[in-house]
């Protein structure tokens, strides 16, 4: 991208040998499940450092309601998870990437459960698998009926807290990766952070990986925790990596649409056990759109439930769980939701609408979370492994978390070496902590005008939500991409000193870039939808990758 997102190389002006100095041989940025898997992975070659953004217990991992995808049944198969996948991935799916985490995600899955993670099972004692949409067989394995991410993050938690060499910083946020200059390819050697108690402090590194969670906080309507602001993309981006597929943002179709609530998330799950849509004469619209009705992929039931709404007025659907039997057991954490809004799934149907639920591309890696620049790695949702192409299959993000963790984290052993030490400065492969490179960031105060920063952040939102949402058109994008660029004018070029002010300036690149992706692929694929360009479109069966400095993407094939 050219322009004003090529003036700033770091977000706040430094000097690396006045602040205090950290050293580690890996060090993790994020703590949900990518990231604390990728710790307990790295921890058997070294040391590790995990920074969380927030509390450990207030991760995306743990805010997951739905499952775990797996093959753990003997009825199921893991070619028909790769074809359920391929499928909802509208052709844009890496295929080596797809067969990759669903084969190696099976093992990752038998561990959790021996290192004690509490699936839900039947009577039996063999484990209670769901379907969620997109999927032809019941292959999700659930905890606490809909607390699967609160259990993963437990038991991750537990895990990493019982492993040698692996020190837990909370509340610590990562300003900017570290690089001993300025051009993209330049090394990543750690990362300047700022914890509310200590301040600013580089925390240097040989290995560095992002696992700092996607970005729902760019549109209004979200399901995503507050702490979701893009950080790590947009981190990435400014240290010379690629990141990919930014156009494809899933929406989940059920979010609680009542005023004054939150837009907190009615499991895929509920749909699994049997739950209906009904538009607002009480039909059961899904039937008329698709074989799997309220089954099939988000994006399909997303663009459904919009195209309702817009054919009957009003605000939302409605999801009728009156049959199914057992809600309040099977379903505890939503039911105990419903019922401070005085809503009985017994009796009541939910008002739902679809919401900005996860981000689908991201910094561009290989499947062993290698980035293109030497010494960063990334997994989980701020990564794009090709596994999800145009649109994620219901349940894939947590297993994908699980398998490019731990490959991150074994593999970046590799920039311990003396011999091929991926770039870095001479002197910083091999067992011993060299000397920190000196580092300034000479950034002058702005003369120009100033905005307010949360109307900045609020009209942001805001506007993403009506011209980069659901239903998008080329006329919108254009317009999104001009706003953007008038707010980044009078934002990026200030300094702030707390995380509100960076979070708003990660938002800002954030979103042009994701603006910039769905203007340029001017078709309709996945949870991508242009009604200006409704049909899917043989050239753009493409990752476009976007890198600073440069104002075009450059056109990677899909991996067969």
């Amino acid at each position: 991208m050219e322009g004003l997102f090529d003036e700033r190389r770091y977000l706040i002006p430094f000097r690396s040998s006045l602040l205090p100095q950290i050293f580690t041989d890996t060090l993790v940025i994020g703590g949900g499940a990518g990231g604390l898997r990728a710790a307990i992975a790295a921890a058997e070659h070294g040391d590790c450092i995990v920074l969380a953004k927030g509390d450990l217990k207030n991760t995306n991992t743990a805010w997951a309601q739905g499952g775990i995808a797996a093959v753990t049944a003997v009825t199921d198969t893991a070619a028909s998870h790769v074809a359920d996948t391929l499928a909802a991935g509208a052709g844009l799916c890496d295929h080596d990437a797809v067969e990759h985490v669903v084969i190696v995600g099976q093992r990752r899955v038998e561990e959790l459960l021996a290192w004690g993670m509490g699936a839900d099972r039947g009577p039996d004692g063999r484990l209670m698998l769901g379907r969620e949409g997109g999927h032809s067989a019941d292959r999700i394995i659930h905890a606490l009926g809909d607390s699967t991410g609160q259990e993963l993050q437990r038991c991750l938690l537990d895990k990493a807290r019982g492993v040698g060499g692996v020190r837990l910083f909370e509340r610590c946020f990562a300003l900017d990766l570290i690089t001993p200059t300025g051009e993209p390819g330049s090394p990543v050697m750690g990362a300047i952070t700022h914890h509310p108690k200590y301040g600013l402090q580089m925390i240097w590194a040989k290995a560095t990986i992002l696992a700092s969670g996607g970005g729902g906080v760019l549109f209004r309507e979200t399901t995503n925790p507050s702490l979701a602001t893009a950080d790590g993309v947009s981190m990435a981006y400014r240290a010379g990596a690629s990141v990919a597929d930014m156009a494809f943002v899933q929406f989940h179709p059920t979010t609680l649409y009542l005023a004054g609530a939150s837009r907190s998330l009615i499991s895929e799950a509920v749909r699994g056990a049997g739950a209906h849509l009904l538009d607002a004469s009480g039909h059961r619209f899904m039937t008329d759109v698709h074989p799997q009705a309220e089954l099939a992929p988000r994006d399909i039931v997303s663009h459904a439930i919009v195209r309702a709404i817009a054919k009957q007025g009003g605000q939302h659907v409605w999801l009728d769980c009156r049959h199914i039997a057992d809600f309040d057991r099977r379903f505890p954490s939503i039911a105990a939701l419903l019922r401070r809004f005085e809503l009985d799934p017994a009796g009541d149907l939910i008002p739902v609408h679809p919401a900005a639920h996860y981000m689908v591309g991201g910094v561009r890696t290989d499947l062993h979370g290698r980035t293109d620049v030497p010494g960063l790695y990334a997994a989980g949702e701020v990564a794009c492994t090709g596994l999800h192409g145009a649109n994620r299959l219901a349940s894939n993000s947590l297993l994908e978390a699980l398998v490019l963790g731990e490959a991150c984290g074994r593999v970046c052993a590799e920039m311990k070496s003396t011999g091929g030490n991926g770039g870095r400065p001479a002197g910083w492969g091999g067992s011993a902590r060299p000397a920190p490179v000196p580092i300034v960031s000479d950034i002058r105060p702005s003369e120009r005008g100033e905005l307010d920063l949360i109307d900045v952040r609020t009209s942001l939102r805001s506007a993403m939500w009506r011209n980069v949402g659901i239903e998008r058109t080329g006329a919108k994008l254009g317009g999104m991409i001009d706003m953007i660029d008038f707010w980044a004018k009078y934002t990026l070029d200030k300094i702030f000193d707390d995380p509100a002010g960076w979070e708003t300036q990660n938002l800002l690149l954030a979103a042009a870039l994701t603006a910039r992706s769905a203007l340029w692929r001017e078709e309709s694929r996945g949870c991508h939808y242009r009604s200006d360009a409704p049909q899917q479109r043989d050239a753009f069966a493409v990752h476009d990758r976007w890198r600073r400095t440069e104002a075009r993407p450059v056109l990677e094939p899909v991996r067969a």
